[in-house]
């Protein structure tokens, strides 16, 4: 029922509790008049019924009236009282929402009964609402990425680098990096294969070895001496190399081996390293070259994320899906994440409310304290305005009924 309609009704029942007072007023003024002309005995009962029935009507309509208006427009102490008692029914009625309403005692059942794992679950396993799903979450990060100011963005990332580059030390990532390699013993493959190459080199290029043999030789060396010293150099470094390619535990590879143990350690204690290094991030990761960096880095987070959202069937859009199918399956079967799930949301829930009950009386008293006056009393005088009436009406009988009983009595025992 709208208001309009409920303002027909409340007009209806007012005229009728209105009509009976005036019934009981024509009522009580005729049988006034007949009783000077005509001592029949019953007039007097009628006049005192209607007589006490007028006064019954006019006190329950001005406790009535008084509720919700000045009675007459007169401003009578303590009436009018919904106007003026706003403040205060307000804060009363937040009170008692909360106290019976919002109590432990009270809401303690209802949210043992939540169970939104299996719900959520089935909710989850129809392709239909994943889509859904996946479309607005994706409409709602566009939209983030979209209004995002790319200025500030950039400024923050870059920021952020250089807070990260400042606590670097890259002497000691390089030094423990080298140790890693070292305590895995990577490196002995990188040996083997440099030693390979370092034997096809010498067995490729035996020209250069004479030539430089024969350059650095006294001129007096006849050829054959020099191209034998070649030959025996070119082969001795050859089968050097050999050797340690196919001997794990040569002697040049434990000497290799301590070798850069000791430039490992070395990088990481000695503060010329320290400085070397320094200048070297001061120059790779100066202010410039941070921003463009950061720039490159959220154009193309922005650009890549951007593609994936807009485009229907993207990798992203399927690698969600597929762990939404994932989990609501876990959901309706898995009896144990279900029970977590519940249980995080009962206590979640229970803590919230428990929290924010408050929240709730304070919104009840802020909404009933800034209605103004009078249309909070239009309000509930719609509501319960018609009840009211009947108030009226019963007021007038019983009245009535009471005046006609006095009246009874003192003819019949005074």
């Amino acid at each position: 029922m709208n208001d309009e309609e409920k303002k027909i009704q409340l007009r209806k029942y007012k005229t009728f509790a209105t009509g009976l007072f005036v019934l009981m007023a024509v009522i009580f003024v005729v049988m006034t008049i007949l009783e000077k002309k005509n001592p029949a005995h019953w007039i007097g009962y009628i006049r005192a019924f209607s007589e006490a029935a007028m006064v019954g009507a006019l006190a329950d309509w001005f406790a009535v009236t008084a509720l919700f208006n000045y009675p007459l427009g007169l401003k009578i102490p303590h009436t009018n009282l919904i106007e003026n008692s706003k403040e205060r029914i307000g804060d009363n009625l937040g009170n008692f929402v909360v106290s019976n309403f919002l109590s432990p005692q009270n809401i303690r059942p209802y949210i043992q009964k939540l169970k939104i794992s299996h719900f959520a679950g089935e909710w989850l396993s129809k392709q239909r609402n994943q889509e859904n799903l996946v479309k607005e979450l994706s409409n709602i990060v566009l939209d983030i990425l979209h209004k995002l100011d790319d200025t500030a963005v950039v400024k923050f990332i870059g920021n952020k680098a250089k807070e990260m580059s400042n606590d670097i030390k890259i002497n000691h990532i390089l030094g423990s990096g080298i140790e890693y390699v070292l305590d895995k013993n990577d490196h002995q493959r990188m040996i083997t294969g440099l030693s390979k190459q370092i034997k096809d080199y010498v067995l490729q290029n035996q020209e250069i070895v004479k030539n430089r043999v024969k350059k650095e030789s006294f001129f007096l060396i006849p050829k054959f001496v020099d191209d034998t010293i070649a030959e025996k150099i070119t082969n001795g470094l050859s089968s050097f190399f050999e050797e340690v390619e196919n001997d794990q535990n040569h002697s040049l590879r434990s000497e290799i081996t301590q070798k850069l143990y000791a430039f490992s350690h070395e990088i990481q204690t000695e503060e010329k390293w320290a400085e070397e290094f320094r200048g070297i991030k001061d120059d790779f990761l100066n202010e410039e070259k941070l921003q463009q960096y950061s720039k490159d880095i959220w154009d193309s987070i922005k650009k890549s994320l951007s593609k994936e959202l807009e485009e229907e069937h993207s990798a992203l859009k399927n690698y969600i899906k597929k762990n939404l199918t994932e989990l609501s399956q876990n959901l309706k079967d898995d009896e144990n994440f279900q029970n977590k799930i519940d249980h995080w949301v009962r206590v979640t829930s229970y803590k919230y409310i428990l929290k924010n009950t408050h929240q709730a009386a304070n919104l009840i008293s802020s909404t009933v304290g800034n209605w103004q006056g009078r249309d909070l009393s239009r309000k509930l005088e719609l509501e319960v305005g018609k009840d009211l009436q009947f108030i009226r009406v019963n007021g007038t009988l019983v009245g009535g009924l009471v005046g006609l009983i006095i009246y009874t009595v003192a003819n019949f025992f005074l």
